[in-house]
């Protein structure tokens, strides 16, 4: 029944939706007495009201398709199609009766959790088409498209750096899915018609996997960059040096500058992550400064001698601190 057509039972009988069943069986005998074609021979109009107040009699009568009306509106008949009288309108996992509406259902139909690449929890994504539905402006001709779905796909630093093939599990189905180099946390891999199945039949769905990466003990991600902490010893901070990084393709060699600071970032370039056309951007290696946890003799008399004569004083900024 299109929105066009939609019939308001209640109007048609002239009755409240509060009105109770002895009030709805009043009023409609007396509109069926009213209208009824032996009163009026050959009124076509008398007929055709005639067989709505009986259409409107015959579910406003019956406890389970009234509960339906008042629930669905003009798509009662396509909720009950799905479960009818069974087991509280229960299909498939869905219970219409869960739902203030039959728009609240068909949005979490196309939202619907299901079981995602590799068997992970699958997860909504926002449908395609007008008015929040994914194909389903045209639900009653069976014109329809499955709903998107989407899941997350955990992968290792290398494999999303360097690209990968995935074989991946959609419940009995087994799919070979190409990840590219340069995916990021976040990135969406969409994967055709590997979507929700249309329950009418048609087009299925998109299936959307969301990547994820597992944590790796040196490289990290600030948004879009690549980030890592390079612990410096106190000496290297002062006097400044070369030192050796980890990058993604290798090792190379970095200059630390003479007095830099605990919490600085420098920058190599061209030695971060991969992006899909191959393009690199740059590596940020944040600076921390460790002191050893244990000294050799030499160490402790060096130490002990710098501190005697040190011009320098670290805190001199704070004398005048106050409230």
């Amino acid at each position: 029944m299109a929105a066009t057509d939609f019939k308001d039972y209640y109007a048609l009988l002239g009755v409240n939706k509060t009105a109770s069943a002895d009030e709805i069986k009043k009023a409609f005998r007396k509109l069926a007495r009213q209208y009824h074609p032996d009163m009026n021979p050959g009124d076509k109009a008398a007929e055709a009201r005639f067989k709505e107040v009986n259409e409107a009699y015959e579910v406003l009568s019956d406890p389970d398709k009234r509960k339906k009306y008042d629930q669905f509106g003009q798509y009662w008949r396509q909720a009950e199609g799905f479960g009818g009288a069974r087991s509280g309108v229960n299909v498939d996992g869905f219970d219409f009766n869960q739902y203030g509406s039959f728009d609240d259902f068909i949005n979490e139909l196309l939202g619907r959790f299901g079981t995602g690449a590799g068997g992970a929890r699958g997860y909504r994504t926002s449908p395609s088409g007008f008015g929040g539905f994914s194909g389903f402006d045209n639900f009653e001709t069976g014109q329809t498209t499955g709903a998107d779905l989407e899941s997350t796909l955990t992968l290792s630093l290398s494999e999303a750096f360097r690209g990968t093939q995935k074989r991946l599990s959609l419940g009995s189905e087994s799919i070979e899915v190409t990840i590219p180099r340069g995916v990021k946390p976040g990135t969406r891999i969409r994967v055709k018609g590997k979507g929700q199945p249309n329950p009418y039949g048609g087009q299925r769905g998109d299936l959307y996997l969301i990547v994820a990466l597992q944590p790796h003990p040196f490289f990290h991600f600030d948004g879009d960059s690549l980030t890592c902490e390079l612990p410096i010893a106190p000496d290297e901070a002062v006097l400044g040096g070369s030192v050796e990084v980890p990058t993604p393709d290798g090792s190379v060699t970095m200059n630390i500058p003479a007095g830099i600071r605990s919490g600085q970032t420098l920058r190599l370039r061209g030695k971060g992550w991969s992006s899909p056309k191959g393009d690199r951007g740059d590596q940020l290696v944040k600076i921390v400064i460790v002191p050893p946890r244990e000294l050799s003799a030499i160490e402790r008399e060096a130490y002990e001698k710098i501190r005697d004569h040190r011009s320098f004083d670290p805190r001199g900024h704070l004398k005048n601190v106050q409230l």
